[in-house]
Parts: structure tokens; sequence; C-alpha cells
């Protein structure tokens, strides 16, 4: 059976995630000074401003426009000709501390949930990163793009841009890509004809490869122009863009978005850890595909649900394989940080082209793969 499915990617000067971007950088420098700091920052950008705000307590008094500026720079908003200059732009903070009503649940010795909150976490056999094809390569062409942005290799190109890929399935396997739509912002002085022909050349054919591009569609900047872009274009914030954080629609998103929180917001931390469950138990051949839902309620350690979906793809129950990752497995706060080692994270490195994937985050390591294999010989069906 035919089966058409897309995924989206955008690049780290789309103005949501130019926002993700500036919380998580402000989030890391409260870290690295204070790791225990207590952070829920929220960011928005317009044209004309950068607004920060939200919760953080912190024995460390943080330089908060000096970040913001580094990061606009950094992406490559640094001229008065895109219409938006991190050496200029005004910068408004408002920040307060903590709730005293939410710190209560979470500076405890036994670190309670810092919000209630459904987490799905998922992995499936289908692409080496185990992640599904269409959002592997999704993500890999944004950071393509970046690539041959800042290298200079297409000289043109703007910080903005979002691209899609749709990847045609016979039998529930992957067998080309079906279509491409790239979108990539430019400078005035280019043909539709030339950026075509490059995006093509360097940056498509690349990161898809021959094999995948069988009578493919291709869409480059298909409304012809792409000058006016980044807050100027369109306003920014935070947690906007949830879905290319994890897996492009193939998989169920929590409610709850990432970017600008601490490692106590099991929104974020218990969907890294779901993610690290799922991946490993693929990796150990339990099953080809797998996708766990957990629940908490603020201030608990323990969560309040955990339920597992193999979609058919594996040879044993599920409720089999909810005592292996009862006996494996620690979805408490407490152990979540301290296995995944989420106070010394580097999380602005995760902000784009998905969370998930890196083989350096300490959730993609594949650790617990002999231990799962272990359980699976000791403890018969």
């Amino acid at each position: 059976m035919k089966k058409l499915f897309t995924s989206e990617m955008v690049c780290e000067g789309h103005p949501d995630k130019l926002c993700d971007l500036i919380a998580d950088s402000i989030l890391d420098e409260y870290l690295l000074h204070d790791e225990d700091s207590r952070v829920a920052v929220e960011v928005a950008a317009s044209s004309k401003r950068v607004f920060v705000f939200g919760e953080v307590t912190s024995s460390y008094s943080c330089d908060i426009e000096s970040v913001v500026r580094k990061v606009l720079l950094d992406v490559g908003y640094d001229s008065p000709e895109l219409g938006f200059d991190g050496h200029t732009v005004p910068i408004l903070i408002d920040l307060h501390e903590q709730s005293a009503d939410i710190s209560r649940g979470v500076n405890q010795k036994e670190i309670g949930a810092g919000d209630q909150g459904i987490i799905f976490g998922y992995a499936c056999s289908e692409t080496e990163d185990y992640l599904p094809l269409s959002y592997s390569l999704a993500s890999k062409l944004a950071k393509k793009s970046e690539e041959v942005r800042k290298k200079k290799i297409i000289p043109y190109l703007r910080p903005d841009g979002k691209m899609q890929v749709t990847v045609e399935y016979q039998d529930k396997v992957p067998v080309r890509v079906d279509t491409v739509v790239i979108s990539l912002q430019h400078d005035d002085t280019v043909s539709h004809e030339q950026l075509e022909e490059d995006i093509k050349r360097e940056i498509i054919e690349p990161v898809i490869g021959k094999d995948l591009l069988k009578d493919t569609k291709y869409f480059v900047n298909p409304t012809g122009r792409f000058v006016i872009g980044g807050p100027v274009g369109d306003s920014g914030l935070t947690g906007r863009k949830i879905v290319v954080d994890t897996y492009g629609g193939y998989s169920i998103h929590g409610g709850g978005a990432f970017s600008g929180k601490d490692y106590t917001k099991v929104d974020r931390s218990a969907a890294y850890y779901a993610r690290y469950v799922c991946k490993n138990l693929v990796a150990a051949g339990v099953c080809k595909e797998a996708m766990i839902q957990v629940g908490y309620a603020i201030g608990v350690a323990k969560p309040v649900s955990l339920s597992l979906n193999t979609f058919g793809t594996s040879e044993y129950s599920e409720d089999y394989l909810l005592q292996l990752i009862d006996t494996i497995f620690d979805f408490r706060p407490n152990n979540i940080i301290s296995s995944l080692d989420l106070k010394h994270t580097c999380y602005h490195e995760l902000t784009n082209y998905g969370h998930f994937g890196r083989k350096t985050s300490t959730f993609e390591q594949l650790d617990k793969v002999s231990e799962i294999q272990k359980y699976l010989k000791e403890h018969t069906l």
C-alpha cells in the first residue's frame, strides 16, 4: 500500500526558532554559573524589538541583553540591510522569581515534577538515527542550508528559511522522496533560476542523494521571492515550533515546549528520557517502532501513568515490555536529571534541527541495550 508523509524543519534564523535559541542561551548562561537555577524564560520578537519575560530564580545575575545580542549577531542578524540588527534592536526584559507554589514541589530532596503534563517519546528503525526518514532529511536540509550560508558557498543567502520533505512508503517501507519544498531567504540580487540551481546542487542533492530522488517534485522558493524574512517578515515566539523539535509530526508531541526551561520541567527532561528509553528498546531489537507516553502531577516524583505502543512491531506483549521498562528505567525527575546529566547539558546546542538524533547527546546513548537483551533472556514470556 502506498502512503505519503511530510515533515517540516526551519532554519535558525526563522523568527520562532530565533526566540527558542535566545531562550536556551539565557538558560545556559544561568546554569553555567549556578547549576541549581530555576529558569522558565519566554522570548518574543517583532520587527522593532525583542521581549524577554518569564520566571528565574538564581544566585547569578545574568546580563540578559548581552546574551540576546550575541545570539542575534551569531545567527546573522547583524546589518540594517536585513531590517533587524542585533547591534541596535531594543530589548525589553521582564523577569521575576519562580512562584513559591511551584518551587515548594521542586526544591526538595526528591524532586517533584516541575509541572503537570503528558510527555511522549519515540524511536523507529527507519534510519540510522532512529528517526522517521522525512523528519531526518528535513533536519539535515536545514543544517546543510546553514552550512552553505555561513561558509558563503551560496553567498546571497540570509538567515531565515524552512523546508519540507515528503517521503513515499510502500507497505510501511520508505522507497523514495516524492516532494521537496525549500524556501530560503536571500538578497535581492539573485535570479530565481540561479537560486533554484544552487539550492538543488549544494543542499538538496548532497543531503538526500540520488537513490531517493526519483521522479521527485521540487518547490524552491515557490512564491518566487523571499527577501523579507526573520522578525521583520513575521513575529517570533518561543515554543511555537514544537513539532519540528521532536518527530516532525510522525509521532505525538505532548503539550509542552522545550526551549527556555530548566531540567526540572518534565515536559522537557522527561521527553528526553522517553526518547532515550524508546531508542534503546528499538536498538535492542525489542521492536521496530516504539512510542511511550508518561503522565506527571506537579510536585510528585513518580509518574501517574506510563504507556507503550509498539505498533505491532514486537513479538513481546506491551504488558511484558512495561515490566521491563519499570525494571531497567526510572522516570522520576531525580534519576532523569542525574542519569542524563541534565545539569551540565548545553541546551542551546539542541535548539536547532530538532532536539533528537545527535550522537553526542546523553539521551541518544545506547547504553541500556545489553541490559535490555539480558532481561529478555532471563524473563521468559
